[in-house]
């Protein structure tokens, strides 16, 4: 089954906001941009993949269109490994990480989708796990920097069914407003997209401490200070949380073994796709740190996260990035219900596919 085709396609969804705008890269926020991938064969089977988009989208889907896309066009698409494995090693030279391993990630998810699709199969059954028809999601509040906002969409959360929070603040007020909403039995993460020094990290985790946080996630400027954020995981604390920066499966044995991470978070639109999450899992486990994907999406990235996670010997929680659309291409694929947990596509390979129509009405290039 040869890979005749590599077709990238980018949409824009605007966000139905009814309060505070959120800031997402100091910017206000209202529409996602998301980066699929569509891979056909010979076989006349398809697969649906994502890369990282957000605001980088423009070089991840360079990346694919014109370096690694056409070197997969004509491989045998059921040679996934050895496929990831070779473009690792053609990207050594250019980098493995941000847009090149996006783009490698998006092929690597559709060419899983296509894999579960020959199989007949859901992604997380062909990956080896047991049957399982949900998983407990948790509301990924985006930054709003007041505190009435914090509140109202936290409130906004728990009333959806919604039993875990993650904020995206950075100072105590904010936190303190969202803690205040959910009383004491609510699990509570902060992810604070690296602001801060290793003593400024310190002394924020030391005045977050009353607020009983699961974890503390990203505070230390720049990611790639394992030590730093060791030590702010020690004199700190509140457990740490990170990885949707690291690029391979390499960085995250380097993060568990300098002890800086209590939580793993793979990102699979950009680490690699479903093969590199799956090494990291591995090895993650192996070093006794538990594997909390990050998934920022809500396109077959999402999907192929619930897949890994429900592939998983426990029970994992799906991060549902808290934005409302009017449209979308999976439709109720990527709510979770009133209960606060997502369904685990039950179709082959990831289980849905985007719907043409919504993919053309919202399709900017």
């Amino acid at each position: 089954m040869k890979i005749t085709r590599v077709e990238t396609l980018v949409l824009n969804l605007p966000m139905l906001i009814d309060a505070a705008t959120p800031m997402m890269a100091g910017r206000p926020r209202t529409s996602i941009d998301m980066l699929l991938v569509r891979i056909d064969t010979d076989a006349g089977v398809s697969g649906w993949g994502e890369a990282f988009g957000h605001r980088v989208f423009p070089a991840t889907r360079a990346a694919i269109d014109t370096l690694l896309g056409p070197m997969v066009v004509g491989r045998d698409a059921t040679q996934i490994q050895a496929i990831n494995d070779d473009l690792q090693r053609t990207l050594h030279g250019v980098g493995r990480n941000g847009p090149t391993i996006y783009a490698l990630s998006g092929l690597d998810i559709a060419l899983w989708d296509i894999a579960g699709k020959v199989a007949g199969l859901p992604l997380y059954r062909l990956l080896g796990g047991g049957a399982r028809a949900d998983l407990p999601a948790y509301a990924s509040l985006l930054r709003y920097g007041t505190a009435d906002a914090v509140k109202h969409y936290t409130a906004q959360a728990l009333a959806r069914g919604y039993r875990h929070v993650k904020l995206h603040e950075i100072t105590v007020p904010e936190v303190k407003a969202a803690r205040d909403v959910a009383g004491a039995g609510i699990p509570i993460m902060v992810d604070t997209n690296c602001p801060w020094t290793v003593a400024q990290a310190v002394e924020m985790a030391q005045r977050l401490a009353p607020f009983d946080l699961t974890w503390l996630e990203e505070p230390v400027w720049p990611p790639e200070n394992l030590a730093g954020l060791a030590e702010v995981r020690t004199r700190g604390g509140i457990p740490t949380a990170a990885g949707e920066n690291y690029g391979t499966v390499w960085e995250f044995r380097r993060a568990c073994e300098a002890g800086a991470i209590s939580y793993a978070q793979p990102s699979v639109t950009k680490i690699g796709g479903v093969t590199e999450m799956r090494r990291v899992i591995t090895v993650a486990e192996t070093l006794g740190v538990q594997v909390i994907p990050h998934s920022a999406y809500f396109g077959p990235g999402l999907l192929a996260s619930i897949h890994c996670i429900a592939a998983m010997a426990g029970e994992g929680w799906v991060e549902r990035f808290y934005c409302d659309f009017a449209e979308n291409p999976l439709g109720d694929a990527i709510h979770p219900d009133k209960r606060g947990r997502i369904a685990v596509p039950q179709g082959p390979g990831l289980g849905v596919d985007p719907d043409p129509q919504v993919v053309a009405k919202l399709r900017t290039s």
